[in-house]
């Protein structure tokens, strides 16, 4: 009898703690959705009368297509967690963010994308001399944004956002140039990440820290949350684009194949794989085209291979070293509702 009242009690416990997690997802939910909002109202209003068309139409397209907005909402978070305002970190997370479109509009355009969150990348939709300019003008007016900043600490503001930028076309540079390289390794990619996305997702954190005037302590260890998150980011981004939904993800499945890419998992497969199996990944490195037929071999090797669920591994264990750096932040609802962010993006399937 006691052994039932003890297994139906903690059968009770379990329904407790799902409904608080189901609360606690709601409420957070609830809350960045809030942060997203206030972003996008911003965002429009910036853009809202700019002309000529030919320049602004295909901005204006590509700022309003979706997009989570990750990055503008860990700054503004950042920002509250040390202390400071949402309303005076709102022109750096506009910056952010129209500086993260940037790199997506040029982006597609060296990986030949046609798709980006399920619409037309500006490219495709208009031409790749459009797309350049739309993506110069975005950079440029992440710079206008970033100078409404009000801060102490404006000259230090700057120099992560400049250093953010000139990290991303490194990493860029990177990734296209291992595309034609035969010996790439896991520490080459993890170079080239860290530069490519995870530079600009901890420049993102640090500038709010920055200006919520946190510590150094602080704006040290969202920095760092902001690197290891990034990392996490960039690797779940590998996963999906040879495991994920065409639908849910809003782009072809195996476009990192077809452009050659060295990722994380077919650079681990390498590692894991001999005879026939090895042979076909060899085959993407040496820049062979690769079939529809053969992305679907791809994934059922990296599966046998067990590369996914080592690659999913590294997600959790680099989401895990990003919460660690939380500790230096003081308790409070932006700290937490980061964590919850940093958990939700390790299970994102988009």
């Amino acid at each position: 009898m006691n052994a039932e009242v003890c297994c139906y009690s903690q059968v009770i416990s379990t329904a407790y703690l799902e409904n608080d997690i189901s609360l606690i997802n709601k409420k957070y939910e609830r809350e960045t959705r809030r942060y997203k909002s206030t972003i996008d109202k911003r965002l429009l209003s910036f853009l809202e009368t700019r002309k000529p068309a030919s320049v602004y139409d295909p901005i204006r397209y590509v700022v309003s297509v979706g997009g989570k907005r990750v990055r503008s909402i860990l700054l503004l978070l950042s920002c509250e967690a040390v202390g400071g305002s949402v309303q005076s970190a709102l022109p750096a997370a506009v910056a952010i963010e129209l500086f993260h479109n940037f790199t997506l509009v040029h982006d597609d355009v060296m990986d030949n994308a046609r798709l980006r969150r399920g619409k037309p990348t500006v490219h495709a939709k208009w031409d790749s001399n459009v797309a350049i300019l739309a993506g110069d003008e975005l950079i440029a007016l992440a710079y206008q944004s970033l100078l409404q900043t009000r801060s102490r600490y404006c000259d230090r503001i700057f120099n992560a956002f400049t250093d953010a930028f000139i990290q991303v076309c490194e990493g860029q540079g990177l990734d296209k140039e291992y595309e034609v390289r035969d010996r790439v390794d896991l520490d080459d990619y993890l170079c080239m990440i860290k530069k490519k996305t995870g530079r600009v997702i901890a420049a993102a954190a640090e500038i709010g820290a920055l200006i919520g005037e946190g510590s150094e302590r602080q704006i040290t260890a969202l920095r760092r949350f902001g690197e290891y998150l990034g990392r996490a980011f960039q690797v779940q981004d590998d996963i999906l684009d040879i495991a994920g939904d065409r639908e849910e993800l809003g782009k072809e499945i195996g476009g990192d194949l077809k452009e050659g890419k060295k990722t994380y998992l077919l650079l681990k497969g390498i590692e894991r794989t001999e005879g026939s199996d090895r042979r076909l990944l060899q085959s993407i490195v040496r820049r062979k085209k690769i079939t529809h037929r053969q992305i679907s071999q791809v994934r059922e090797i990296y599966i046998r291979a067990g590369v996914i669920d080592e690659a999913e591994k590294e997600v959790a264990r680099s989401t895990r070293r990003a919460q660690r750096f939380l500790a230096s932040i003081k308790n409070g609802r932006a700290r937490d509702i980061l964590h919850w962010l940093s958990q939700q993006l390790l299970e994102r399937n988009n």
